[in-house]
Parts: C-alpha cells; structure tokens; sequence
C-alpha cells in the first residue's frame, strides 16, 4: 500500500515535512501524477555513492522490486484500489519510481501503524531496512525492468465483490447526498432491513461503499431489534454519539465482532465456529465517517453477506476501553495523557483490536496485567496516523485469565510541533466526535471461554463506564437491559429507574423498566411505565405490545384487547401480535375474528405450532356453535 487517495488534508502537511519534498511535489504525488524534482534538487535517492550504484546495479524491477511492491503494497495499489496508480505493471511503477523511493524511506509508506515485538498481528506491512534498500538502489541505478520470466505471478483483484459473489446482497434504498456546504465530517447512519429470507449464518461480510473518495471508515452494527429504525428512520445523523454502541447497539443478545471497512483493508471471513445469526425482522446499520470534498457528493453504499450451513458454536464480543470526556487539551501540551483500565472478570482470548484517536494523538500503548504481576503487550503504536487506523487481528488469539487488568494510555501533541495539528496556531482540544476533536478508545474483539461468561464481560464494561461517568443515561439504561437479559430482574430496577430520572422522555427506558416491574408481577407501575412510553412516541411497537400483555395479565381484556388491535396494525407481520390477539377474541367468544388472526399468523410462519394449535380449537368450538 503506497499512496491512498483517502489522504486527508491535515495528513499532506505531516507527509513533506518528514519526506522533505516541496509542497507543490506532495500535492502531485499525492493526486498521482509523475514527480520528475527540477535539476539540482537534492533528495536522499540520488544521495548513492558510486560504488553503491554499482554494487546493487543488478536489481530489477522484476526479479526485486515487484515482489516488495506486490507483497505490501498492491492491496491498495491496483485498477480500481484506492491508490491512485497500480504497481502491477513495471511502466506505472516507473513513472512513480522516485515517489515510491521517498515515501518507503521515510516509513509513511506502507502505512503500518503496529511496533514489531509488541504483538503479532495478520496481513503486516511493514518494509525491513533491506526492502527499503533495495528500492533505493534499483532507482538509484535507473530503474531497470529486467527480464520478463523473473516477474512473479500478479496478484489477483475483483474490480467487483473481492470474495466473490455474496449469497445476499443488501443496498441503500436510494443514493445519499452530502452536501457541499455541510459539515467537514458527517456520521450517517443507514439502515438496511434485511429481507425476509428466512435465518442464515454469516461466516464473512464485504462492504462497498461506493464513493470511497470520501468514506474515511465505516462500520456495520447488528440490530436485533430493530429499535433504531423505529427510534430513527432509515437515514439518520448520529451527533455526538456516533461511535458509541457502533458495535452492538439494538443487538438484544451480548455477541458482537468487528464488521469494518476503511481503504486498503481487505475483507474477512470469520474463522470455524464464529458465524453469526442473521433473521429476518433485523437491521443492519452502517455507520459512515464521511469527509466532505467542496462539492455535493454522491453515494449509495452495498453490504454483500456470505452465508455458512453451520451454526455459531462460539461467540466472541466487543469490549471497549474509552476517556473520552477526561480528554481537556491546552493548547501548546506536547505530552497530554490519557488512561483507562479495566478488570476482566472470566477468562478471554482476545482476537483483534481497534485503536481509535485523532490528529492530536501521538503514541499509544495497550497491555494487560496478569493476576501474577507480569505484563503482556497488546499493542504499541509510536507514531500514530489518523488515516490509516484499522482493526489490526491477532495472529494466534492472545490468553488473558480472569483477574487480567487491560490497560490503555495515549500521549497527545497538541503543540505547533505536531504537524498533524489542525489548529495553527494550536487551540484548546477536547473530547467529541468532529476530527478536529480528539477521542480516546480501544475496541477490542474478545472471546470468553464460556458463553455465560458474555453477561458478566458486559456488566464489568457498564459498571467500569458509569464509574467514570456516573451520570450518563444510556450506562444506566443498558447496565438495567443486561440485568434483565440475565434474568437478574430485581437487580435491573435500581440502575434504569435511575435511567428514568436522569431522562424521563427516554422511550426505551420507560419501556424497559416496565418490561422489568411485569416480569416481577408489579403490572400497576409496569402499565404507567408503558403508556408514558407511548405517550412520548405513539407508534412504538414494543410498548404498545408490552402493555397490551401487563393489562391482560392484570385483568382488563377489553383494553388488553384495543392494545392488541394497534400492535398489530403497527406491525402486521409479527406472529407473536396475532396469536395473542387470536387468544383474546376467542376468550370473548368472537371465533370468526380469532381464527382470522391464527390463519394470519400461519401465513407469516407456517410452522407457528401456537398459531396451529389455537386454529384447531377455535375451529373445532366454532363447529359446536355451528
């Protein structure tokens, strides 16, 4: 990977003043186009002494430079990549020969961001001094092609799917406009039903975002639940939260992995046993970082599904490690720091990690402390570069035992040292979303060795996060959720009644904490809870549903059954809705409309046994009637 037209701006600064080209040769290179430096400008691939030159004149393209280049560089460099020339044929790295030596020696390029000896992580980039080398001989002795039988086979590239064909392929509905004037970064998050098609397993995802000119990374989340498009819409802006929950929001089940794409990283499938259920009434929601270009853009972005046989015999998670709102950065701080720790309570094997910053950040350390006392690395980062962060995964998984410690700190330049800085002169930096903000986080994807040890990683990370934060709402409300999820109901009430205090408009809260005083027989205080839910939002399924069941649990079928009726106008094609209104018409002797809502729900789920069984006994009363 040499040179990505997903540069950002603020990264052509940082590039010639460690390169030392002119600003005029950056830009060029940069857009792609020949560099050919005037007479007499000095640069480090012409510095060769004569005796070099002839010591190394023998390398060519063919036999020494194409495999460097087609090894490390041509997943980003080829027709159709996001790099802006190709380094599978010799006369393209030809024209760029001089670019390709100054980049490589200066390390920008291939963008690797991972220290050796801190972690052994798939698919590194990184040139040995020797590669490097080697490039600056063979452009120092002319750039010679060598003979055609040395050339090594070209890697292979789809112009289309790069694992082939999906089994289902899932699109924006319509193209999705940024606008000119909107703001530099824009966070959309699109929603994408997945077709009744009945329950897959997904063992690999591709994602194309179709104008990866101006897509910095994105993100896929699954939701089981469907609550952000009924709390949202199919295209939203996300504010300030875009990265919060991206992972796993609306999932009503704890698993959760890491479904991302950014330039030059190629897609994955998932390893034996780690397949994830895919079902109909599921939302896929892709949560784009965009870069505004000055001018309308256009995009409408594609996720392609690769189906398994096989169901998920495992079931790995993602835990986060974050300080963002301790991020407070005086302008001219050359060493600002943030920490974060947090105690695992099972054992896991950790499978890949996303570090997260901005501009400002210059060096990261992640490691875990052992029950012993010994230290193991996860990660090190040294010079940390906003545009080609990534989720960097393990070559072998990494054994943490219960009572390990995770530990992340970042070191930040908010200085006019820094020329990543985009402030000139440096300003105050504080934590949020916007690029010019700062942030502070460490996704990583874990794999406990027991599946009921998913609840207690997740419970651990809420409780860690409402430490830090004790007055945020959604710790509250999805600390209270996963109680509940663990039929720890008592346990649930404490943290989402205080949900509700910090924010009674919350719907979700109001509906929650309702579903947790029903499970516990309080239908009183469970149906007020409901209907302030459906007072905030009227077409809310869920409450609507949840209510209809506490008032027919409480007694009061007539109204049960007018909750009932709406429940099912909201969603018609919930199975659950029509037996239970079936159920409540044949309790009222009204055998007609019952059976009407069984043949209903059998026509949405043939195999609804509920549905069959009721069906037969209203039929069968209503032949005694008869």
């Amino acid at each position: 990977m040499l040179i990505s037209a997903m540069s950002a701006k603020i990264s052509v600064k940082s590039f010639y003043a460690s390169v030392g080209l002119t600003a005029i040769a950056t830009f060029a290179l940069l857009a792609g186009a020949e560099f050919r430096p005037a007479a007499g400008q000095n640069h480090s691939v012409q510095d060769q002494s004569t005796q070099d030159q002839s010591v190394h004149s023998t390398l060519t393209f063919n036999k020494d430079i194409a495999p460097i280049l087609f090894n490390n560089c041509a997943v980003c460099h080829h027709p159709g990549g996001s790099g802006p020339f190709t380094v599978l044929n010799y006369s393209d790295v030809q024209k760029h020969a001089r670019q390709i030596a100054a980049v490589t020696l200066s390390h920008y390029m291939p963008p690797w961001l991972p220290e050796p000896g801190h972690g052994k992580f798939v698919g590194e980039r990184k040139l040995d001094d020797e590669q490097i080398q080697s490039i600056q001989h063979w452009v120092a002795s002319g750039a010679p092609e060598g003979i055609a039988s040395d050339l090594p086979p070209r890697p292979k590239f789809s112009e289309g799917w790069q694992m082939g064909t999906p089994d289902l392929v899932i699109e924006l509905p319509q193209p999705y406009v940024l606008l000119a004037h909107g703001n530099t970064d824009s966070w959309p998050r699109f929603v994408l039903p997945v077709p009744d098609t009945g329950t897959h397993y997904v063992r690999g995802i591709e994602i194309q975002p179709g104008n990866a000119r101006i897509v910095h990374h994105c993100y896929v989340a699954i939701d089981r639940t469907q609550t952000l498009h009924i709390a949202n819409g199919e295209v939203y802006e996300v504010g300030s939260t875009a990265m919060d929950g991206q992972f796993s929001s609306g999932n009503s089940e704890l698993d959760s992995r890491f479904l991302t794409w950014r330039p030059g990283s190629p897609p994955y499938l998932e390893p034996e046993g780690m397949t994830w259920r895919l079902d109909k009434d599921t939302d896929l929601i892709l949560i784009m970082h965009l870069l505004g270009s000055g001018k309308p853009e256009t995009i409408r972005p594609k996720i392609g599904l690769y189906f398994s046989d096989k169901p998920p015999t495992k079931f790995p998670m993602i835990l986060r490690l974050e300080h963002d709102e301790d991020i407070d950065i005086p302008a001219g701080a050359k060493d600002f720091q943030i920490a974060d720790d947090l105690e695992l309570p099972a054992d896991v094997n950790v499978l890949a990690l996303l570090p997260h910053a901005h501009y400002l950040c210059q060096e990261m350390q992640a490691y875990a402390t052992l029950p012993d006392g010994s230290r193991k690395w996860l990660i090190s980062i040294k010079r940390w570069d906003f545009d080609w962060q990534g989720v960097f995964r393990y070559q072998e998984p990494l054994f943490l035992p219960k009572g390990t410690t995770l530990s992340m700190r970042y070191t930040y330049d908010n200085s006019s040292d820094n020329p990543r800085n985009p402030n000139t002169p440096p300003k105050r930096v504080v934590g949020g979303q916007r690029s010019t903000d700062e942030m502070a986080d460490l996704w990583m994807e874990v794999l406990p060795s027991r599946r009921q040890d998913l609840a207690a990683l997740e419970i651990a990370m809420m409780q860690h996060r409402l430490a830090k934060y004790p007055q945020d709402v959604n710790g509250y409300a999805d600390l209270g959720a996963a109680l509940h999820a663990m039929g720890k109901n008592s346990e649930a009430i404490a943290p989402l009644r205080q949900a509700a205090l910090l924010n009674s408009a919350n719907v979700q809260v109001q509906n929650n904490l309702g579903t947790v005083l029903g499970s516990l027989g309080d239908f009183e205080e469970a149906i007020s809870h409901f209907r302030e839910a459906l007072k905030l939002r009227p077409d809310y399924f869920l409450a609507c549903f949840n209510l209809a069941n506490a008032l027919r649990l409480k007694g009061e079928l007539d109204e049960a059954t007018t909750y009932y009726e709406r429940a099912v106008e909201l969603k018609p094609e919930n199975v659950e809705a029509h037996d239970r209104l079936g159920s409540m018409y044949a309790q009222q002797g009204k055998l007609s409309e019952s059976m009407a809502q069984f043949r209903e729900a059998l026509r949405i789920k043939p195999d609804d046994g509920l549905a069959r069984e009721s069906l037969a006994r209203a039929e069968a009363a209503s032949g005694r009637v008869n």
